[in-house]
């Protein structure tokens, strides 16, 4: 695999150019935090590590521990032979060096219950490992804090010191950190092959791009890590504000439910709640992931299905263009906002030349006619793929669980009290009250699901 070259604004991968710019900063903000980068940092605006994040960090326990042992862990690579020097020359411990290790730090994780000074460790490097120690074991916790997307094993490896449970594995680190202290992110360890890359927490594209390269890997959802720029959103903006009633159609047969909820979110509230209904055109093959839109916006939702008189021909556009006519002759809906990368919908915006028409589509979907016939009438148009979908994965997750509930809903019909009447009345067993509550009890209210190997489920009562 061939590396993509870098520089500060962008990457060139097999000759295609992917800007850093319109990049979040959700990952290298919590990046930032747990190799403990200084709040001062984040406390400035034009740094990329955003205050917000390590405000909500700060309240995680597990996150905490982890910063503070970084900080330490820095705190003596950086000045290892001056504590050194204390150490052997005025046998002072580590907690009797607040001018070198950060007191902050020591009293957060002595309140978080955790301590790495042992007094079996007569060395500096033995204070070290049981730092990796801690790390080691404790790192996983944080997991949940990064989305699924992200190779978690990528950037668990950030904190992980090479052979940092031994004497020379901690050498090696510290020789290391401290021949090439310049290139590390705001000069806190990680474990990486240090090189001249500027920031590496720039913002989550370069983070994700030199992440996954590192490991000879190519990191490609870059959908997940970055949000349409200030024009594209302004230009939305602009044509709500401008219009009287903004109606937003959706050819659910040719759009990306996930694309369009992550969309939604990403826009000002304010401003979309000047939109008065969202419509669906939905035909009856398409995806049920469409009946979650309801409960990512407040914008009314309606949702029309679609019968199929052939089975090989959709009615959804000519449908679509019939209610988008009555709402404009009808309702006085002066402004559309479509989404679908169809071109049949330019018959609908050459027909109602009155109307204004603003145009959601997706990359690969939209051929280059359709687009050169938008930007010829100038009619504005974005790519939904362009917008953060980072947060989409939320709602994939909800989409499967309410799916999941309707097919066990629809499939699944137990009732373990008529399950219990039934096995008496076949075994003959009689039973007092208190006999059949202390089985029930026992037995039955704490049965378990069991799942083979091929997805088979069955039911396992408590026997013991």
């Amino acid at each position: 695999m061939d590396n993509p070259s870098l520089n500060q604004n962008g990457i060139e991968y097999n000759g295609e150019q992917i800007a850093y710019k319109d990049s979040t900063y959700e990952l290298v903000s919590k990046v930032a935090y747990l190799i403990g980068v200084p709040l001062r940092i984040f406390q400035n605006e034009h740094e990329p590590p955003k205050i917000e994040i390590y405000d909500r960090l700060e309240q995680d326990k597990n996150a905490r521990i982890i910063r503070n042992l970084c900080i330490i862990r820095t705190a003596i690579e950086r000045n290892y032979r001056k504590i050194n020097d204390i150490m052997r020359m005025e046998y002072r411990g580590l907690l009797s060096m607040p001018e070198i290790l950060p007191t902050s730090s020591m009293q957060q994780l002595s309140n978080d219950g955790i301590s790495f000074i042992k007094k079996s460790s007569t060395k500096l490097c033995h204070h070290i490992i049981e730092i990796n120690r801690l790390i080691s074991d404790r790192i996983n916790n944080c997991k949940s804090l990064f989305p699924i997307w992200i190779n978690w094993t990528y950037i668990k490896e950030l904190f992980i010191m090479p052979n940092g449970l031994t004497e020379d594995g901690t050498k090696d680190a510290a020789d290391i950190y401290y021949a090439s202290l310049s290139y590390y992110p705001y000069q806190m360890y990680i474990n990486w092959v240090p090189m001249d890359e500027g920031n590496v927490l720039y913002n989550d594209k370069k983070f994700a791009t030199l992440l996954y390269q590192w490991h000879c890997d190519a990191f490609t959802e870059y959908s997940k890590v970055s949000d349409a720029g200030a024009f594209v959103k302004n230009n939305i903006y602009d044509f709500i504000d401008d219009s009287e009633k903004t109606v937003l159609v959706v050819d659910c047969e040719n759009s990306d439910p996930y694309k369009l909820c992550a969309t939604l979110k990403n826009l000002d509230y304010e401003v979309m709640q000047k939109i008065t209904a969202i419509i669906l055109f939905d035909d009856v093959h398409t995806a049920t992931a469409w009946r979650i839109l309801e409960n990512y916006t407040r914008i009314p939702v309606e949702h029309i299905m679609i019968e199929r008189i052939k089975q090989n021909k959709s009615l959804v556009d000519i449908k679509l263009t019939a209610r988008a006519c009555q709402e404009h002759y009808q309702k006085q809906v002066d402004s559309f906002v479509i989404v679908s990368s169809d071109s049949d919908y330019w018959g609908l915006i050459s027909s109602l030349p009155d109307a204004r028409f603003l145009v959601m589509i997706e990359r690969e979907k939209c051929g280059p006619d359709m687009k050169a016939a938008l930007a010829e009438s100038g009619i504005f148009y974005c790519y939904l793929d362009d917008f953060y979908s980072g947060n989409s994965e939320d709602i994939k997750k909800n989409a499967l669980f309410k799916e999941m509930y309707r097919w066990i809903d629809n499939s699944v019909h137990l009732n373990v009290n008529d399950m219990f009447d039934a096995a008496l009345r076949n075994t003959r067993i009689e039973m007092s009250p208190a006999e059949r509550w202390q089985f029930y009890e026992k037995h039955i209210r704490h049965m378990t699901l069991t799942i083979d190997e091929n997805g088979n489920v069955s039911i396992e009562l408590k026997r013991g």
